[in-house]
Order: C-alpha cells, then structure tokens, then sequence
C-alpha cells in the first residue's frame, strides 16, 4: 500500500492569505503501530471504509499522505500566563478539512507529527502517555456533553522522544471544527495587514457562524458570538469539576471547544484554588479562576478587532462580560441543585455549600450525587455534619416549594451531575498499563465515561478518590 485516495478532504484554510499557514508533510515513523482507533468516531465521519483500523497505523503515522490530503502547519500567536509569544502549530499537521456525510467540516490533525517551521527549537513529537491522556480526555468531555475536540486513533511511532527520560513516541489524530483560535487573530493583528485581519474575520464568520455575514458590523457579531461561546463553555467545565490548567489565548478555540488537553485534571474534593498543572506555581488557571480567565482572554481577541469595531462599543461589549458570566454560573448551579427558576437569593444557599466543601473537604461531584439521593457514594458521614444537615434543611425548604418538589428537583439534577468523572489516579492508572501494553483497564474505564449520567451496578471503584492522592498529583504538559 502506497496511497489511498480521500476524496472528501477540502482546504478552505488554504484560501487565507499565505501567512496564515506553511506547508510541511510529516516526518517518517520508524515502527508505527495502532493503539487505539475510534470506531464510533470513524463512522460518524463517514471515514471507516476509506480509513479501516488495520490501515491507521500507516495513514494516521505521517507515513502515508493520502492523496487530497495537503498538510499544514498553522501560524498563530498567544498570551501564554498572560505574556504574548509568536507561536505556530510546532508539532501538528492540518491534513486538511473533512467532509462529514451531513456535510459538515471538521479538520483532521496529527499531533505528535515532527517538525514544523514553528517548532521553535522542539522536537515536534508528542509522548504516548500524553497523547493517550488527550484521547482519554477529550472523549470523556464528550460524553459529558461538552463542546470538545474528538480521538479518532492513537499511533505509536516506534521513535523515542526525550522528555525527562526517553520514552515511546506517538501521533493523535484529532477531530475538530476548527482550529480557529484567539491566538490565530493576535498574529493577523501583529504580523499581517488590516487586510489580513479582514480575511480571517470573513473566514471565521463563514466556518462557524454563517449566520452573522449579513450583519451591519460582522466583526462586532463575531465578538458577541465568541464571548457567549466561550463563557458557556467555561461554565460547563465548572460544572463538572474540570481545570483546564492551561488556559492561554493559544488553546481559546473561537469555535467554543474545549482542545489540547496538557495539564488538565479533574478535582475530587473541592477546593477554588485547586491547581494540577507543574507550570501553573501561581494558581492563575486555578479553578475558582478559570471564569476570569476567559473573560481576560476574551478582552484580547476583542482589542485584535479594534480596526474593525471602534473603542467605545468594545468597551460597552466588555463591560457587560462580568454579569454575563456570573448570571450563566448560578443558573448552571441552580441545575446542579434542582433549582428550576433561579433567584438572587440562591447565590447565598450555593456559596454556602461550596464554603461547606471547601472547609471540610468534600467531593464536588459526590456531593451533588448525595444530594440528588445516591447512596452509593463514598465517605457519608461527612453528611452527617451539622452545618451540612442545616444548609440541607434550607434546600429541601427552596426547592418543595416549586413544581414538582423534592422529588422532581432530585430527578432534575441527574442530567446535570454526572456520576462518573476521570478522577487522577484512574487516569493515571490506565494511562500507565496502556503505555506498558495493556489497553484492557483504559478500554473499560473509556466505556464507563462515555455514559457518566447513567449509575451502574458494581462500579463504585470508579466513583472515588484516594485519600491524599490529589494532594501530591501534578500535569505536565508533555513537550
């Protein structure tokens, strides 16, 4: 096998102007072998007879680029911990964008793939582990129903990478709508043209939000669109207990997706200034402040248009994020609580679990789950506290007081409290037996996460922590 033939490839990114992007085709893999192929995902995309699983190991490497295929490497810029850099897609390749049998487009990416022109001095490879924690990751994001890049197939390539020590190599092909980023317009604003920057913003209109191209102001549409997305996004990863830990403007998708899962983690007991990320030593994607973040990072995509919207209405449009965010984050809260119509007064009750939590230590997730009437869970005694008895006196009282009632209220909340989560020393559990050979452990545990609403007999081990684990645990980013 030399070629294959993937006719539904297009190359939309392409018509940007030529700064945006340098062409550049994978580097070789000694030894590539499957790890983990997607099935379900291939089949959505209509990719699985063109693409079977005895094939990925070849296609997906580098080592075979399928005719239509026309790899990229993308040029942007970022705030990486609030200092700008110029950046570039420095170990992953845009084959080129899918068409989907509804006719959608999705871009196909390698990450891991070798050297690019904006390596900047790196290898371009990625390890196994960390591209494992990527698939593992974001099809769990997915099964919690949040906006997220998709796995298609994990490859190892047979090449050694140098991190601390040498270790297996690998490639992850991702899925996503595109890789369209607020970064992507700090580098038109500060190396392209006026004209440039009107390009990207044509572009970005026609890719995610078509319907704002007959507007007065397009450039002032996309603003509004991109800071509705990204605050429902955000609010969402609070909702399930999720820290980004990574959050530059280089990994703020203008689509609303959650992508590059670096030093992400999951929190068990709930603390607001909960950080896992080695890099982040001063708690700045901290999870009590992820919501600051996006508004920060919004207001720099917004000064990238100020050619295109003049300085007094993004100041009106900026001015109004803060409410915004705060009025999504309580009535995300008041779902998790069964709370059907929420009410200022709310904003007390939810401080006061969450200050409860925090205090003595409590499972985010599991206390909602105990709440919502699972039993199941570990550790309740901790119920028994007085404080906990009272704040749950005054809930009951909130919600028997709507439609439906108590019963209703607990029914209400499974939609929005999942049962399972990828807690730590899972994740690093199944993540270890797959780099030594064994994806049995990670198989299952991805099976049980593409559900996570839904309790199951006998599955318990997955819905608890270990006793100081968190505490020690810390993510690398990998490069």
């Amino acid at each position: 096998m030399t070629s294959i033939d993937m006719p539904h490839f297009k190359h939309s990114y392409q018509s940007l102007p030529a700064i945006f992007f340098a062409a550049q085709n994978p580097e070789q893999s000694d030894n590539p072998k499957c790890v983990l192929y997607n099935m379900e995902l291939a089949k959505e995309l209509g990719i699985q007879e063109l693409l079977p699983a005895e094939n990925a190991h070849k296609l997906l490497s580098g080592n075979i680029v399928p005719e239509g295929a026309e790899p990229i490497a993308q040029a942007y810029a970022g705030h990486q911990f609030g200092y700008p850099n110029m950046l570039g897609d420095g170990r992953a390749l845009l084959l080129g964008e899918w068409e989907t049998p509804e006719g959608n487009l999705v871009d196909i990416v390698l990450k891991g793939s070798g050297k690019t022109p904006f390596s900047r001095g790196g290898d371009g490879r990625a390890t196994l582990k960390a591209i494992l924690r990527e698939y593992l990751m974001s099809e769990a994001m997915h099964g919690l129903g949040i906006a997220t890049s998709r796995s298609l197939a994990v490859v190892k390539t047979g090449n050694r990478v140098q991190r601390e020590q040498q270790v297996e190599g690998a490639i992850l092909t991702r899925i996503m709508s595109s890789h369209i980023r607020v970064g992507t317009f700090e580098f038109a604003k500060g190396f392209g043209s006026k004209q440039d920057m009107g390009a990207l913003i044509d572009y970005t209109i026609k890719i995610h939000y078509p319907e704002l191209s007959n507007l007065k102001n397009p450039a002032l549409g996309l603003l509004q669109k991109v800071i509705d997305v990204q605050i429902n996004l955000v609010t969402q990863w609070l909702r399930v207990g999720f820290i980004n830990g990574v959050m530059n403007t280089d990994n703020t998708s203008i689509g609303g997706e959650t992508f590059d899962y670096g030093p992400c983690a999951f929190m068990s007991d709930f603390h607001s200034d909960q950080v896992f990320s080695s890099i982040d030593t001063q708690g700045r994607y901290a999870f009590g402040n992820q919501a600051n973040i996006i508004l920060w990072n919004v207001s720099v995509f917004a000064s990238t248009l100020s050619d295109f919207i003049d300085e007094a209405t993004i100041a009106s449009v900026l001015g109004t994020m803060g409410e915004h965010i705060h009025s999504a984050w309580l009535v995300m809260m008041c779902q998790k609580l069964g709370i059907l119509n929420p009410l200022s007064k709310d904003e007390a009750l939810i401080r006061e679990l969450l200050s409860w939590m925090q205090d003595i230590g409590a499972d985010y997730t599991n206390t909602f789950l105990y709440i919502g009437g699972n039993t199941q869970v570990k550790n309740k005694e901790i119920y028994s506290d007085t404080r906990f008895i009272a704040w749950q006196n005054i809930w009951k009282d909130r919600v028997s007081i709507q439609s439906g009632g108590f019963e209703n209220a607990q029914e209400s909340m499974k939609q929005y409290n999942p049962v399972y989560i990828p807690r730590n020393h899972l994740v690093e559990h199944v993540l270890e037996k797959t780099v030594s050979g064994d994806n049995t452990d990670f198989l299952s545990f991805l099976e049980i996460l593409k559900n996570p609403y839904m309790y199951r007999e006998n599955t318990e081990k997955y819905m608890e922590s270990i006793d100081g684990f968190d505490e020690q645990y810390q993510t690398y980013c990998g490069t």
